[in-house]
């Protein structure tokens, strides 16, 4: 997801053949001699320049005349031109894009936390469509698309040089219709399809759990108008319930509004405090972001968690934090999308999503492209398919495994031993049983499931780990540091 100022003014565009001729002629006679009070005298290359450039418009206006009349089958203009348009912009990166009405008001809902489609935020990679991320909870998270994973086609339609925008058109529609696209991932030895039912995506961008008693666990999934505002809710109830530590998730968060992620990075750093700068070729488009006191702020030892999915807002986050060293970065180099779009409403109800500027992390690394390096690089298996030799080979090394790990049992840690008496002269007592109430059986069911969280991810438990140690580190540290 892309970053958006938007400029609320109009913007004429002079399509008409009989305008941009008499635009030509107006500009030839300046050519001749006759210059307008207005003008300046130009340097030669940007006469230069402007000459070819009109010169390019005058062929296009001929080009569109001879299709208008000689074409096989009748056209219409308005189509040609939409497609002069996005053919122009595709020549620059693949987040510059034109807007028609219908997708300027569905990006305008998108960024409002709800939104209609499948729930997977996309881009365009080396001249592929590739998805950044699945958002949870949604018809593609439960589908198995991951991120990374290449759409090769939308139907029985191929996505080779097609733009962002018409991708998402085609996957966006009404609620439970369906869409079937074709996936190419790393480590399949043949594209999949998967058939998705297009719902109503409500995104709730924060999620919270707090594992080991004290150490607090929240989740971005993206950067929406209510990201702050929900993040300051579970701060608080952290801090009603002693949370003591914190991980900061933003793994497979797309990104989403800067304002937001400037937002979340003021309630980790000091006041004052440079968050992210954006250069662009404009002065205007030259901007600094830093913190402020109207915000209640914690200081408690802090790791973020990210990967490859996580894009945009999230490495303005992660990068901003972790050249502060407030906070310590694990899991994966991060997506490296470090580019601010600019949304510019036009005449007729659509817009133009321009690049206007690069953004830097406070000690000027550049985001785009390059990422965010974590700290600590942990990576997440992956799970491949096993032949049968695979398989009968993998259970005799686990056969073998188990039978190295028996020297360190005991009869009491198989399962089923028999019980033993008490020694003589001890007497035995029989255990009251105590009947659980609803309080604690909940309880002990939570327990279980974040241990089960845990298990199954192994980032997130490596910096839970860390986070346990830390008070023991900070003492250690800090005798040295005395004694020293």
């Amino acid at each position: 997801m892309s970053f958006y100022r938007i400029y609320y003014h109009s913007a004429h565009i002079f399509c008409s053949r009989i305008l941009i001729s008499v635009f030509l002629t107006g500009l030839l006679l300046v050519g001749s001699g006759l210059k307008p009070v207005w003008a300046e005298e130009p340097e030669e290359d940007t006469v230069s320049e402007s000459v070819d450039s009109y010169e390019k418009l005058k062929t296009f206006s001929e080009i569109l005349s001879l299709l208008e009349a000689n074409y096989v089958e009748k056209t219409d203009t308005n189509d040609l031109i939409d497609g002069a348009i996005r053919g122009m912009l595709k020549t620059l990166d693949p987040h510059t894009s034109y807007l028609p009405p219908d997708a300027f008001k569905r990006m305008k809902v998108e960024t409002s936390g709800r939104f209609g489609g499948l729930g997977i935020e996309i881009t365009v990679r080396k001249g592929i469509l590739t998805v950044v991320t699945p958002i949870e909870d949604t018809p593609a998270y439960k589908a198995g698309v991951k991120a990374g994973d290449r759409i090769i086609k939308i139907e029985d339609e191929s996505t080779l040089d097609m733009t962002l925008s018409d991708a998402v058109e085609r996957l966006r529609g009404k609620i439970n219709t369906k869409v079937t696209i074709t996936i190419f991932r790393e480590g399949l030895e043949e594209p999949i399809k998967v058939t998705l039912t297009r719902a109503d995506i409500k995104v709730k961008s924060v999620k919270s759990k707090i594992y080991e008693g004290n150490i607090g666990y929240v989740r971005i999934r993206s950067f929406s108008k209510t990201t702050s505002r929900d993040l300051d809710k579970v701060l608080d109830k952290f801090r009603a319930k002693q949370v003591k530590k914190l991980v900061l998730d933003l793994r497979n968060n797309p990104g989403g509004l800067l304002n937001q992620a400037v937002e979340v990075s003021d309630r980790f750093l000091n006041p004052e405090n440079l968050i992210v700068y954006t250069q662009g070729r404009t002065e205007e488009q030259n901007m600094r972001f830093t913190t402020h006191d109207r915000v209640d702020r914690v200081s408690y030892p802090m790791i973020i968690l990210v990967n490859g999915g996580s894009a945009s807002a999230s490495e303005i986050v992660a990068g901003a934090l972790q050249d502060s060293s407030r906070a310590i970065v694990l899991g994966t180099q991060t997506f490296g999308k470090g580019s601010v779009q600019t949304i510019i409403p036009l005449s007729d109800g659509s817009a133009l999503r321009l690049t206007t500027a690069r953004y830097y992390t406070p000690s000027g690394r550049v985001i785009q492209e390059n990422g965010i390096i974590p700290d600590i690089i942990v990576e997440v298996p992956v799970a491949s398919s096993k032949t049968k030799e695979e398989k009968d080979k993998n259970a005799e090394e686990v056969n073998k495994e188990k039978i190295k790990m028996r020297k360190f049992l005991r009869e009491k840690d198989l399962k089923k031993h028999l019980k033993g008496k008490k020694s003589f002269g001890e007497e035995e007592t029989k255990p009251e049983a105590k009947k659980k109430t609803e309080e604690e059986l909940k309880k002990e069911e939570l327990l279980a499931s974040l241990r089960e969280d845990l298990k199954r991810d192994i980032q997130l438990k490596e910096a839970v780990a860390l986070l346990k140690g830390w008070s023991v580190m900070s003492k250690v540290f800090s005798t040295d540091s005395a004694k020293n």
